[in-house]
């Protein structure tokens, strides 16, 4: 999503929402690439949190009543150069893409089954602003991910919140879907 549908390039501004499993890598990511700056956006202090811990710029809360205008100020006044739907809700869309800078991408990656809607047809175009889809990943792309974490530039170890038995699969969901202990991501082990 980053690299291949976004193509974010070193000082271009990004903002990922939803700072769960996927958006705390992509905080990670977009780090390594040198996006500046990075805002993740996310309703809970403890992923904002955890994104500043690895290398956010900036953590919003997306009922902040500033939240447009921080987001403006971090861009100097140009927008968001790549914004990442990593929570799949329609309000993120509708949030992002009238921050979005010129040739700003908005690329959607957690699934809202719902319709996407372009509050501005005219101010869309003209800024030649697009909406990308994205869904899974190539083989390639998982060589990469591992080659950083060999050589010491990606830490993914802070992901996994917990390792419960296969027998405990319904739990590890009902702590997922509720957010109870602020979980990342659980792994099931047989």
């Amino acid at each position: 999503a980053i690299t291949a549908s976004a193509q974010v390039q070193s000082r271009q501004s990004s903002a990922v929402f939803g700072i769960g499993g996927l958006g705390i890598h992509a905080v990670q990511l977009l780090k390594i690439i040198g996006s500046d700056p990075i805002i993740a956006v996310d309703p809970l202090l403890q992923a904002r949190e955890r994104a500043l811990a690895v290398g956010a710029d900036l953590a919003l809360d997306p009922s902040d009543p500033e939240f447009s205008k921080k987001i403006r100020t971090a861009t100097q006044g140009r927008g968001i150069d790549a914004a990442f739907d990593f929570a799949g809700v329609s309000a993120v869309r509708t949030q992002a893409l009238p921050l979005l800078a010129e040739c700003g991408r908005l690329v959607i990656v957690g699934i809202a089954s719902e319709p996407i809607v372009i509050p501005n047809d005219m101010a869309f175009a003209y800024k030649r602003n697009q909406i990308l889809g994205h869904y899974g990943s190539e083989p390639h792309h998982t060589q990469e991910l591992v080659e950083l974490i060999r050589v010491g530039k990606l830490d993914l170890s802070g992901s996994i919140t917990s390792i419960m038995s296969l027998e405990d699969a319904g739990d590890a969901l009902k702590q997922l879907e509720q957010k109870i202990g602020n979980p990342i991501r659980i792994v099931l082990k047989p």
